[in-house]
């Protein structure tokens, strides 16, 4: 999960860098929404998404076979980042995290495949890793639960940090398109089996934004319109690329985005649409690229903000009964509406790939998990082909910049056992998926006449 840490500064840096930024013709015309009317909600997928820096734990030394390294851990190393430390221990503890998927009663789960951990080195690959992430997929699809193999989640392996040019790092690293095609080919190959759904890449609208505009996260530059935009080039080639290799290996896959799309307002002090207009193409750009190689559409959606310098600079002051833990605000009816403008945008399926709370309310967290699984149902009533709600996740966990802060997870981990303990949310949840699949039985099963 990521929502990128925007300021004032960042944007009114545009109006003093002459980049010009023209009004996207899409936005102000969308194709009509062609999709069928639904008669129920089958097959639909309940599930949660999780990451892998996130949850899992990398307790090996330099010279262990299995050690690695990520860009995010020389982040870490520099004091720019907090400690992940072990995280959730999901890489040696994965039945805890299957145990608790279970008992919450999800169809679907989003993991990520750790690319460092996969190709500590460049065309060496480590295969018992491999198969780490295989044994996952098997044992979640023996458990009735659809896997979600998203092959790339903000990490990169820190042999594409390039420690003399850092305009040749991760997307720009000159090894890094070969590198990808080849690692995503071995990943698909050895998962095909036991999955069919595949997220190419996790929010990389965001993280290029974060890394290139904002300066937080690697190659760590501020203002860098020129790696932004060649970096999202890039990424998306990269996607498309992996499209075509997930179809080549297994054709019955459905290849689906992962984007970060808060739902944006015009703000007062924003002449001309100027911050409005930016922050639609940092949501867009990139989808524009590759969303014809997409099966499903799917986005992460958190808050609504007003595109404007006030709201960035009050973010992290804001509380109370409508923000979150971050100051995000918390407004359900944005999640319809994005629905319906993606919808109406790309005319194909669409999944929340995320959805979640920071909170430690668990009232809060109940609230808003209804009341944007009622928006999700009134667009579908609509017509709006949704496939899939994903819950923003399944334990509290490591948040990039936030650290440890921020309480998105369905439970906490017991720090004896690392049991994955409920919280009284993810009972809701439970429930709201059994009333769901009672309600798509009644739907499938055809009324029977008695004849007397």
């Amino acid at each position: 999960m990521n929502r990128p840490i925007l300021t004032a500064t960042s944007f009114l840096a545009l109006l003093l860098t002459g980049c010009t930024i023209h009004p996207l013709g899409p936005l102000d015309k969308a194709p009509k929404h062609e999709a069928a009317k639904l008669t129920g909600y089958a097959p639909f997928a309940w599930g949660i998404s999780t990451s892998s820096l996130q949850y899992e734990n990398r307790a090996e030394k330099p010279g262990d076979k299995n050690y690695y390294v990520r860009d995010w851990d020389l982040l870490v190393d520099q004091k720019k980042a907090p400690v992940v430390g072990n995280a959730l221990y999901t890489w040696s503890d994965f039945d805890k995290d299957l145990s608790a998927l279970k008992k919450i009663g999800v169809t679907h789960y989003r993991f990520s495949i750790e690319w460092a951990r996969v190709e500590p080195h460049p065309g060496h690959y480590n295969e018992s890793a491999i198969k780490g992430y295989v044994r996952m997929c098997r044992k979640l699809k023996e458990a009735g639960i659809e896997p979600v193999v998203t092959l790339w989640h903000f990490t990169f392996p820190a042999w594409l940090t390039d420690p003399k040019d850092s305009s040749k790092t991760n997307w720009l690293n000159p090894i890094a398109r070969e590198r990808w095609n080849l690692y995503v080919s071995k990943m698909v190959k050895a998962t095909a089996p036991y999955a069919t759904y595949y997220a190419p890449e996790n929010e990389p609208n965001g993280q290029i934004l974060t890394a290139y505009i904002i300066g937080l996260w690697p190659p760590c530059h501020t203002f860098d319109f020129k790696g932004f935009k060649a970096a999202t080039i890039a990424s998306a080639d990269m996607f498309r690329d992996a499209a075509a290799r997930i179809k080549e290996v297994k054709p019955s896959a459905k290849v689906l985005s992962v984007e970060a799309l808060p739902w944006w307002k015009h703000g007062p002090l924003d002449p001309g649409g100027l911050l409005y207009n930016t922050v639609m193409h940092a949501n867009f750009d990139h989808l524009d690229r590759i969303y014809d190689v997409c099966d499903i559409i799917g986005f992460n959606y958190y808050y609504s903000q007003m595109a404007g310098p006030v709201s960035f600079l009050s973010e992290g002051s804001r509380h109370g009964y409508n923000y979150t833990m971050m100051g995000w605000r918390i407004d359900p009816k944005a999640l319809g509406k994005q629905i319906r403008y993606v919808g109406k945008r790309y005319d194909k399926p669409m999944m929340i790939t995320e959805n979640g709370v920071a909170t430690k309310n668990e009232a809060k967290r109940q609230r808003y998990l209804q009341e944007h699984i009622a928006q999700i149902r009134q667009t579908m009533d609509e017509g709006y082909d949704v496939k899939g709600y994903f819950v923003w996740s399944l334990a509290d966990n490591y948040e990039w910049h936030y650290g440890y802060v921020p309480k998105f997870g369905l439970s906490t981990m017991d720090p004896k056992t690392r049991d994955r303990i409920l919280k009284p949310a993810a009972h809701y949840y439970h429930d709201v998926i059994r009333s769901s699949e009672r309600e798509q039985k009644v739907v499938a099963e055809p009324m029977t006449v008695k004849t007397l």
